[in-house]
């Protein structure tokens, strides 16, 4: 293969790795170049964080920021009639699946003199940036929204990161992270800055191993951006690529009705775009009204015989008491993973015969405020 570099996917224009980027020179997205994979001897079984898998990654990274992420609990459970997998990604130091991507992204962008990042968050990525930020010495500044649950703005202040509360919508946050990059700030966007995804692909590595080196037929992921089915979509494909895996598991999006660009361009016939209102949503982290890389992401589904669901805020509360209620107490944007499991089981579209894996994304501890309120009406 040639040497891993960032590439721009619509032009396929080639940029060094060893000089750090977040956009392209027209301020596209990048990715990273397709790696070949590695098979199950090439993992570190002595190391018990995500870094088993390092040699996945597209560049070696000498002193990695690790606290331990990675190897997350995958707990079957009984629902319905089915026996589904729930893959408990809170584990993580920061208490989200977001730490995945800060340890491999800030390791990255570390061993490259970069000191000072800037990011922008509405809430799991900014807890997690901040936190592998000081476990790194890195100085992290967060642009939130003011809108943001209370409980993650304190964890990102708590690990002494800069926090600048932002008055409107979650994409003037980026806006205003973008305005502030100059000098020695690096924008670091979880959503922008490919590395970010060279961490969360170890998830399929992971998930690959818990089921003793095969894929499961099924994973059902909250998302917003999209840097979960992403990274996931990439581990598998280098997993079949290096011959580990004969097929991919089918990737299933879920999101709220209320903000649900993935689902809607989806379902469009040309796979574009389709304009779908935009509403507040419970699922704070799944309000990503404009996802940077949606072509990719439904490319992903569509290569992955995946499909996306929309969920209705009362379903969610609905699968946040009944996720709850099985012992798993997460945050609301991951009761849409179970919101989505319970429609796709209702319409046949998973089989009580197949392996499905329920992506829990994030902590309820950090919104333990909103679940008591949400919660304590009677059930549906």
């Amino acid at each position: 293969m040639t040497k891993p570099s960032y590439i721009e996917p619509e032009t396929g224009i080639l940029y060094p790795l060893d000089h750090p980027r977040w956009c392209s020179e027209e301020r596209l997205p990048l990715l990273v170049t397709s790696q070949q994979g590695i098979s199950r001897e090439e993992i570190d079984k002595q190391n018990k964080t995500l870094w088993r898998y390092r040699a996945a990654l597209p560049l070696d990274i000498a002193d990695p920021i690790t606290m331990g992420e990675g190897l997350t609990p995958l707990v079957q459970k009984t629902w319905s009639d089915h026996r589904p997998f729930f893959k408990l990604e809170w584990f993580n130091p920061t208490g989200s699946f977001k730490d995945r991507g800060s340890s491999v992204m800030l390791s990255y962008l570390r061993q490259h003199g970069i000191r000072h990042i800037l990011e922008d968050s509405s809430g799991n990525g900014g807890s997690s940036m901040a936190g592998y930020g000081a476990a790194g010495g890195l100085k992290i500044k967060i642009l939130t929204p003011a809108s943001t649950s209370p409980g993650k703005i304190a964890q990102a202040r708590a690990y002494g990161a800069e926090v600048q509360l932002v008055e409107g919508p979650r994409e003037e946050s980026e806006a205003e992270a973008i305005r502030q990059s100059s000098g020695e700030a690096f924008y670091a966007s979880h959503n922008w800055q490919a590395f970010f995804l060279e961490g969360t692909k170890t998830l399929a590595y992971e998930i690959w191993e818990d089921f003793g080196f095969k894929s499961p037929d099924n994973i059902i992921i909250p998302v917003g951006a999209g840097s979960s089915v992403l990274g996931l979509h990439f581990g598998f494909r280098e997993l079949e690529r290096a011959g580990e895996i004969s097929k991919l598991p089918r990737l299933f999006v879920a999101q709220p009705l209320n903000c649900s660009p993935i689902d809607a361009s989806f379902k469009a016939v040309a796979g574009s775009a389709l304009p779908r209102p935009v509403l507040k949503t419970i699922a704070e982290g799944a309000a990503i009204k404009h996802p940077i890389r949606l072509k990719q992401i439904i490319q992903a589904l569509r290569e992955s015989c995946g499909d996306t669901v929309a969920v209705e805020e009362h379903e969610i509360i609905g699968a946040l008491r009944k996720t709850c209620a099985a012992g798993f107490f997460i945050e609301p944007t991951s009761a849409t993973a179970t919101a989505a499991l319970d429609r796709l089981v209702s319409s046949g579209a998973i089989k009580p015969e197949e392996t499905t894996v329920v992506m829990l994304s994030g902590t309820g501890l950090k919104a333990a405020a909103i679940v008591g309120e949400l919660l304590e009406g009677p059930a549906r």
